[in-house]
């Protein structure tokens, strides 16, 4: 006897999006949860995707004076909660479901109260993996992320950062998780609070993983596989990385740069489980 699916929404920011790729994320996410709430919030000028909303029977608001990503997630969420939802799915529109199902994950984050928050294996259209799994940042991996990449990368600091050692076949608890799929608990949301709108765009997903993970367990998840149309962006568009610089300078003026002990402890923590596991 399958076991009843807690209530559950979801949410996709749009700024702008073709109407194709808003259209295959919602048929992606009603196929595998049928009866999940989806949310559209457009916070495009035009509201162009209204006719794609309405088509998958989502709860669709146009937000033309653009509270960012965030925002415009924290306006669906504050709906869906106080409509009774357990567990809210946030989703980027440029992304879709590979393998697994929705439900998977909801029956996991049932079985586990401990944890507050979950994130999928991620790939690349071609098949290739995304190493979204993060340790918690600090300001020296994101200066040489950005200004020096190849010593970034050949000094071992990013395969450490992106916590390539785990293999990303397994399930592992981690510090910062990518906003382009995120599932949350409603109990642990109401605990320490939505989207922090003052990171507009970049950020605002890993200080609310850093929030959860303070109360709960904030958990990469590989049996729900997802494609994620992933450009970084703010590596080729002037605009995206003033915002990206923008929301680190905020991420670091609330959680401290080079003194920060909680970033620290939460991340030796985490390594060490990652090495006990490896070693088992």
């Amino acid at each position: 006897m399958t076991r009843r699916l807690p209530p559950a929404s979801c949410s996709v920011v749009c700024y702008n999006n073709p109407a194709p790729q808003l259209a295959r994320v919602l048929a992606s996410v009603t196929a595998s949860l049928p009866s999940i709430r989806p949310y559209v919030v457009d916070n495009s000028a035009l509201p162009v995707l209204a006719p794609v909303a309405r088509r998958y029977g989502a709860h669709y608001s146009h937000l033309p004076h653009n509270p960012g990503y965030g925002g415009g997630h924290n306006h669906a969420i504050g709906d869906a909660l106080a409509r009774g939802s357990a567990y809210h799915f946030v989703l980027n529109p440029d992304i879709y479901i590979a393998v697994g199902d929705l439900g998977a994950m909801l029956q996991f984050m049932e079985r586990h109260r401990d944890v507050g928050l979950m994130s999928p294996r991620v790939h690349y259209p071609d098949g290739r993996l995304q190493t979204l799994c993060k340790l918690l940042p600090n300001p020296v991996d994101m200066l040489l992320r950005r200004l020096l990449p190849a010593l970034h990368r050949s000094s071992g600091r990013q395969a450490l950062y992106e916590l390539h050692h785990s293999g990303y076949d397994r399930l592992m608890e981690v510090p910062a998780l990518s906003g382009c799929f995120l599932l949350l608990r409603a109990d642990v949301v109401r605990q320490v609070g939505l989207f922090d709108e003052r990171f507009f765009l970049y950020f605002e997903d890993v200080d609310l993983t850093r929030r959860v993970g303070s109360v709960a367990r904030t958990m990469y998840f590989p049996r729900l596989q997802i494609v994620h149309d992933y450009t970084r962006g703010s590596y080729r568009h002037p605009l995206l990385f003033w915002h990206h610089a923008v929301s680190a300078l905020r991420y670091f003026n609330k959680w401290g740069w080079f003194s920060d002990p909680e970033r620290s402890r939460v991340n030796r923590r985490v390594l060490r489980l990652l090495h006990r596991h490896k070693n088992s």
